[in-house]
């Protein structure tokens, strides 16, 4: 991989670069169309990361139908595919680990301990494997997205990431690897986060700037469905991921729950059209 991604340097060419964990699906190759889009060749990966898992959480279950993927990834026109072994990832006696801090204690990181260092030190070597002008990652995982922006950033990568809508069902529900967990009453229960999104942003609309209001609604629509177990239901600054008493400024309206014993995540993303504005911006 190292060679070929120099090769494509050499000829001066725009490599992307998708990172994903298998499992793939219509959001996964949105990935990889913006990525045709903007760069050649376009690198994807499959790499099923243990370091983001903790020990009550579904690696050994985690879908892997690598066949399919590779299947799907050739009919997108990715240029090359990228599956290493853990092994050639964590060799023995492997140490070293980067952490986003603050970030990384918030909200999935305080549900998941031990998750985002996972996650930035996989997409840490990916970058340094690779070394891309552009690597692609989904909006619905938020402060995933936030964090890699940051460490980037803060480490001088090379890479611009690029942070890219989320796919959805016709329901609403957004596209997720762990939505094969679902059965078919759980995947109409689903359904469940999207509706609290759309109410929150009815709320807006309207003129509710107040977090506290907004969350009550938030709670009253998923608390109407029996399947569903809220983890958190949280209004944020879109920066710092810290709770805000108004929505003034950019913010995420950040969701986890339980639908049986699948935990999902989704969001809202809600910004001012100016500094001045009352008027609002919402990207699902």
């Amino acid at each position: 991989m190292k060679e070929a991604a120099r090769q494509a340097r050499a000829e001066s060419r725009i490599i992307g670069l998708v990172p994903t964990m298998g499992a793939l699906h219509a959001g996964h190759l949105s990935l990889i169309e913006r990525a045709r889009r903007e760069c050649s060749p376009v690198i994807a990966s499959i790499f099923v990361n243990p370091k983001q898992f903790g020990p009550n959480e579904d690696f050994s279950k985690y879908p892997r139908t690598f066949e399919s993927d590779s299947e799907k990834l050739q009919g997108a026109g990715v240029d090359f595919l990228f599956a290493p072994e853990p092994r050639e990832i964590y060799p023995e006696g492997f140490a070293t680990y980067v952490n986003v801090d603050g970030l990384s204690d918030r909200l999935e990181g305080r549900a998941r301990p031990g998750h985002f260092r996972g996650v930035t030190t996989v997409v840490m070597k990916l970058l340094q494997i690779v070394q891309p002008n552009f690597a692609y990652f989904g909006r619905k995982d938020a402060q995933q997205s936030r964090l890699i922006k940051q460490m980037a950033r803060d480490l001088n990568l090379g890479a611009e990431i690029v942070v890219c809508p989320p796919v959805r069902e016709a329901d609403g529900l957004a596209l997720s690897s762990r939505n094969v967990y679902l059965n078919a009453e759980e995947g109409k229960a689903a359904t469940v986060l999207y509706r609290a999104l759309e109410a929150t942003r009815t709320e807006l609309a309207a003129g509710v700037r107040d977090a506290l209001q907004l969350q009550a609604v938030l709670q009253r629509t998923l608390g109407a469905e029996r399947r569903a177990r809220v983890d958190y239901a949280e209004i944020v600054d879109a920066e710092s991921f810290e709770p805000v008493v108004r929505m003034s400024k950019p913010c995420y309206v950040l969701l986890a729950v339980f639908i049986g014993k699948t935990r999902l995540i989704d969001n809202l993303y809600v910004e001012p059209k100016s500094p001045d504005s009352e008027d609002l911006v919402f990207q699902f």
